[in-house]
């Protein structure tokens, strides 16, 4: 999964660096809309992979604040 996440991050960064230098150079509709789909698959695909692989075997108990947690905190003071 790691690799995949390096993988697509790069695809992610040379696509909008191509959809910046073709905005410049060559046409500007085709560089905004190549910078678009970069934006888009990047929020649609990357993000959910990558929270996953960041969140996977974590207990969402652990980060959040109850009343167990509450008392915890208090007693470590």
């Amino acid at each position: 999964m790691k690799y995949v996440l390096r993988v697509l991050f790069l695809i992610l960064l040379a696509s909008l660096s191509y959809g910046a230098y073709h905005r410049a150079a060559i046409d500007f509709a085709t560089g905004e809309r190549i910078i678009g789909f970069s934006v888009l698959s990047g929020v649609m695909l990357f993000l959910p992979l990558f929270l996953y692989h960041r969140w996977k075997g974590k207990r969402l108990q652990d980060y959040t604040l109850s009343e167990e947690n509450l008392k915890k905190m208090r007693e470590g003071k």
